[in-house]
């Protein structure tokens, strides 16, 4: 018994030590992207970083004789995640571009609520008030950051959240998706989606393409780099520990992006911001938790 607790102890450390990695590399990576931003064209930036993800994940496919070209790759719900990585992608990268990090970054952070809700909505599962009542709190959360109504409102901001909506509606596809699909396999239709996001944002904006001078090249290939190291990261932190011990460590990313925020690009934290944020951790965690209590006790209200 001794021997089993050390053993679910260990894997929880590991699990969380590498979702703490993911997070810090996915922050790495957005910090990239800002920074490529100020003197590559957005529509670029995807088609690259696209093009980079989707080489390094096939040849891991390839590496594993995973086979890329199944039937299940364009099932229903394979098509159903490609629309809406591209939806994630585009518009959250237009959000790191275009507006401070640090508020897409929290805004991202909703992204696990919107998923309990939809579940709830198109999957059929089982939400109680308490749920409920955390997933109204967290996108309180959200409006708050956004501050509609106010003079500090802009449309821009409404990218991070058309972002973080697409993302949430990937999370959901994958949910449906063939368990016969590894992680590379779904990273490399992933990262292809990022491309195609890329060539439909170039042709709506009409933007031309630039030489890319060597700082920027050494942006968005560290940014492709730290972006397969955070996918990495994550998928292994799922796989390793127990959901309810690893996943917490998803807001860590809150930290760093906002440090990165402050220190590289010097956004200012105001009190909107903060108490947003703060309603957005707290929905999270306590989703989180009644999700356990209601795995633990059926008969329990969640």
């Amino acid at each position: 018994m001794n021997t089993a607790i050390k053993t679910d102890r260990r894997a929880n450390l590991i699990g969380s030590f590498w979702m703490v990695v993911a997070m810090a590399a996915f922050a790495v990576e957005d910090s990239l992207v800002k920074l490529a931003s100020a003197d590559v064209p957005v529509g670029q930036i995807l088609i690259i970083f696209g093009l980079g993800g989707a080489f390094l994940f096939g040849c891991a496919a390839i590496v594993n004789r995973e086979n890329l070209f199944s039937a299940d790759v364009v099932s229903n719900p394979m098509r159903i995640r490609v629309v809406f990585e591209i939806m994630g992608r585009l518009f959250y990268v237009l959000a790191i571009a275009l507006t401070p990090m640090s508020s897409s970054v929290v805004i991202l952070q909703a992204t696990p609520i919107v998923v309990v809700a939809g579940a709830a909505i198109f999957f059929g599962e089982k939400v109680g008030w308490r749920r409920w009542l955390a997933i109204v709190t967290g996108l309180i959360g959200v409006v708050i950051i956004i501050r509609p109504g106010t003079d500090s409102f802009s449309l821009l901001s409404i990218l991070a959240v058309l972002g973080m909506l697409g993302f949430a509606g990937r999370d959901l596809a994958s949910r449906a998706a063939p368990a016969s699909l590894s992680i590379s396999v779904l990273g490399f239709y992933g990262f292809l989606s990022v491309v195609v996001a890329g060539v439909l944002y170039s042709f709506w904006a009409s933007t031309s393409f630039v030489w890319l001078s060597v700082t920027a090249v050494a942006y968005l290939a560290s940014a492709v780099i730290f972006g397969v190291v955070a996918y990495s990261g994550l998928m292994t932190a799922m796989r390793t520990g127990e959901v309810s011990a690893v996943t917490p460590f998803r807001y860590s990313r809150l930290l760093f992006g906002i440090a990165f925020g402050v220190l590289l690009f010097d956004e200012r934290l105001d009190t909107p911001m903060l108490v947003g944020c703060t309603l957005i951790v707290m929905a999270g965690l306590v989703i989180l938790w009644r999700g356990q209590v209601a795995m633990a006790g059926p008969t329990q209200s969640s």
